[in-house]
Formats: structure tokens, sequence, C-alpha cells
């Protein structure tokens, strides 16, 4: 939750910034997205490759279980698609590519900044960072109505640092590893989607 808040400040001292001109637009408007982009794709390489026992773990999960980061992608991206049918002024495939973040706002918006404009990548931010709050704050609702995975499938790519532990407390300790597996299976798939639905 403070990871979150600090992000949404950021992103409103950015948009003071610009409002008032404080940071001319020529000093960040040459390709620094794209090098900001590089640097955290670099840093979330090198956290999947600090910790060898990821994989050793994911071994040890009920194949069943292997389905849910499928069923959150596909259940996401048929969400998105509807919305998009009723919401007129934006295609169903910009809702996709917004929806294909899957709450890891850092990434999704920048990528989609960079094909789609800052308008739509300012949506997929906010739309991200909203998913991951609600998982934060309505997790005991979402095991109450509707099972102990409900969460892992609300917090999408952030299942595996920052909604992890409220997901512990409220489906169990015995859900940790299908959680971080979830959000590693995510994490992966959120540069390939955005990347093709951005594209299209």
């Amino acid at each position: 939750m403070k990871s979150s808040l600090i992000i949404v400040s950021f992103f409103a001292l950015g948009v003071f910034f610009g409002h008032f001109e404080i940071i001319p637009l020529s000093v960040v408007d040459n390709d620094i997205s794209f090098y900001a982009l590089c640097c955290l794709m670099f840093c979330v390489g090198l956290s999947l490759g600090n910790d060898s026992n990821t994989l050793r773990r994911f071994t040890r999960i009920d194949p069943r279980f292997y389905l849910l980061p499928v069923a959150t992608i596909v259940g996401t991206l048929l969400g998105c698609a509807i919305i998009g049918f009723l919401l007129p002024g934006r295609s169903v495939i910009e809702f996709m590519a917004v929806g294909s973040g899957f709450g890891y706002y850092s990434l999704s918006s920048i990528f989609i900044t960079e094909y789609k404009g800052v308008e739509l990548g300012t949506i997929a931010l906010l739309s991200n960072i909203l998913r991951e709050i609600m998982a934060l704050l309505l997790a005991p609702l979402f095991v109450k109505y509707f099972g102990k995975l409900a969460p892992i499938s609300v917090g999408g790519a952030t299942t595996m640092d920052t909604t992890l532990p409220i997901i512990l407390k409220f489906s169990g300790k015995e859900f940790a590893v299908i959680s971080v597996f979830h959000g590693f299976i995510l994490d992966l798939s959120v540069p390939v989607l955005v990347t093709i639905f951005s594209s299209i």
C-alpha cells in the first residue's frame, strides 16, 4: 500500500512539474522513458536471477495450480474486452493492452506510453495501481465470497512481492509458493502481452 502511494505521489508531482513547466519538456523528451524501461527490465531480471530456489520451489506445486496464472490472464483480458465493447472512445485492443499490465504499473505504463502515448499510459498506470490497492484492501472479502485463490488472481503480477503478505494473512501460509509462482508467471507475461496489444 505504501509503495503504491509513493508511486502515485511521484506521478502527481510529475503532472505538477509538467503543468507549470518547472522542468522543460526537452529535458525529458529524449528517449528517457526507453532508458528507464531498460533499467527496470534489468532490475526485474536481477531479482529473478538472484533467487536460485525459485524454480525449485515451483516443482513442488500441485499441477492443478499451474492453471491459476492462465485463468488470471484469460479472465482479465476477457473482462477488458467486454468493457472495451461497452465504453466508447478507445478500442478493445487498447483496453486489453491496459489490462495486460496485471498490476505491474511501472513496467506496463512505460510500455504503453512508448507505443500508444501519454494518455493511455496514464490510464494504465492508474488502473494497475488500483488493481494492487483492491487486492490489498479487499483481500478478506475476496476470500470470504470467492475462495482463497481469489486474492491471488486479483493481485496479478504483484502476488510475489507487495500483495504477498496480505495473501498469506487471509488465504493462509500454504498458498505462499502458489502466490509467488502466480506472480512470477504474470511478471514474465506483462512485457510480452503489453507489447503485442500495444503494437496492433
